[in-house]
């Protein structure tokens, strides 16, 4: 398994001492995943559809989808969001490091090295949520995943991979394997990134799309029918 694939699942202090050993010759490649089995940082290899490696998974392509969102806002010089979404990103590494990190079958030490990752920063998506939310119109209706620019449009995609990282969790919690806090910010996350998209589209002047309703007759349409019944 290569140096970036290892990221998500592997604490920094792990991250840095594979970066010294691939320095020193260490290849790329490793091979040892290669019948079909990876190891956690617990040190216990599990098959690559496992249930952890699913979430990790989830996870690693959550992240390189915001990444792609930070670009796009840094071409219309967004000041706020590339700074927030980067700080996301690096939270997803911890928690993906607890993720990897299974509470029912981890030594305790293992555990103490993948560090802490508490309801603070949950806060702080909270926080986020709410100043943006001052910048934004009232939402009236349901909105399509589109039409406020391209920063936006990733940020709703984000989303959607977002709320899929979060139901890869969701058994792993149940099981015991991976703290409750994990899932209660993949669940705000979620939150942040719509509000996010909504705030990337007013932030560009561009419109939201709104639903429509093709069971709801427009009100002057629906009077024009009746005059002529």
């Amino acid at each position: 398994m290569s140096l970036l694939l290892l990221r998500p699942l592997l604490p920094p202090r792990a991250i840095a001492a594979l970066a010294v050993a691939r320095s020193r010759g260490m290849k790329v490649y490793t091979k040892t995943g290669d019948k079909g089995t990876s190891q956690l940082f617990s040190g216990e290899r599990r098959p690559k559809d496992d249930a952890v490696f699913q979430a990790l998974g989830d996870t690693d392509e959550l992240n390189a989808q915001i990444g792609v969102a930070v670009e796009q806002a840094r071409l219309v010089n967004n000041d706020i969001l590339p700074q927030r979404l980067e700080q996301i990103q690096s939270r997803l590494f911890d928690l993906g490091a607890c993720v990897a990190t299974p509470l029912t079958t981890a030594s305790q030490s293992k555990q103490k090295r993948t560090g802490t990752f508490d309801d603070a920063n949950v806060a702080q998506l909270e926080q986020w949520i709410d100043e943006m939310d001052l910048e934004l119109p009232p939402l009236k209706c349901f909105i399509l995943p589109s039409g406020g620019g391209l920063a936006s449009t990733h940020l709703h995609v984000a989303r959607a991979v977002c709320r899929r990282a979060e139901r890869s969790v969701v058994p792993l919690v149940a099981a015991g394997d991976v703290e409750g806090v994990v899932q209660r910010y993949l669940n705000r996350l979620s939150d942040f990134l719509f509000v996010s998209a909504r705030f990337a589209a007013v932030r560009e002047g561009k419109e939201e799309t709104k639903w429509v309703n093709q069971n709801i007759k427009p009100v002057k349409k629906a009077a024009e029918e009746k005059e002529e019944a």
